[in-house]
């Protein structure tokens, strides 16, 4: 992988490998852990102007029913209206409405985040880790980035309390992004 000394190299429009990327999360659990898991299908694009960043953007849908938490169990209580609501609500988006370049490999993604038919304005710092030629001729960009929200914002409220004190859930989230993209 290399890294482009001119950032109007990288200007275009992208589609995300979703093969070869991640969409993840972390959330406490019981007070004393901390579960991870993914969601295994979405989809999204992204145009970049290289010249001027402001300018571009980005756009993800993620198949909330695809979350995996490597617990079956689990995973179908998280799709229920106690959590995603996946009858009601089958997708989570985001889609940027501005895009900020802070400094020479790190961007800011504002934009607007919507689970379960509430949207709330999240910003996420992406750093960019490359871009390459793969062995099938395609131009591959990389970027890596988090941010926390708290998942009440979004109406994902159920929770239990335990008898030892605190719950069972979390309130706050931290969203996992490690993207891989092909330039159209």
């Amino acid at each position: 992988m290399t890294t482009a000394t001119n950032l109007s190299e990288l200007t275009g429009d992208y589609v995300i490998d979703a093969a070869h990327s991640r969409i993840g999360f972390v959330a406490r659990h019981a007070m004393v852990t901390k579960v991870r898991g993914s969601f295994n299908e979405f989809d999204g694009k992204f145009s970049i102007d290289g010249d001027n960043p402001a300018n571009s953007s980005a756009e993800v849908v993620i198949q909330a029913g695809s979350i995996d938490t490597r617990n079956e169990q689990r995973d179908g209580h998280l799709r229920t209206n106690d959590f995603l609501a996946l009858e009601t609500y089958p997708t989570i988006t985001f889609r940027s409405t501005s895009v900020e370049q802070l400094d020479e490999s790190t961007f800011r993604l504002t934009g607007d985040l919507t689970i379960k038919d509430v949207t709330n304005s999240v910003s996420i710092d992406f750093s960019y880790e490359g871009v390459a030629k793969d062995p099938f001729g395609n131009t591959r960009i990389g970027f890596e980035g988090s941010t926390t929200i708290n998942r009440k914002d979004y109406g994902v409220t159920w929770n239990a309390a335990l008898e030892t004190g605190g719950v069972l859930v979390g309130e706050k989230v931290v969203l996992e992004f490690e993207i891989s993209a092909i330039k159209s």
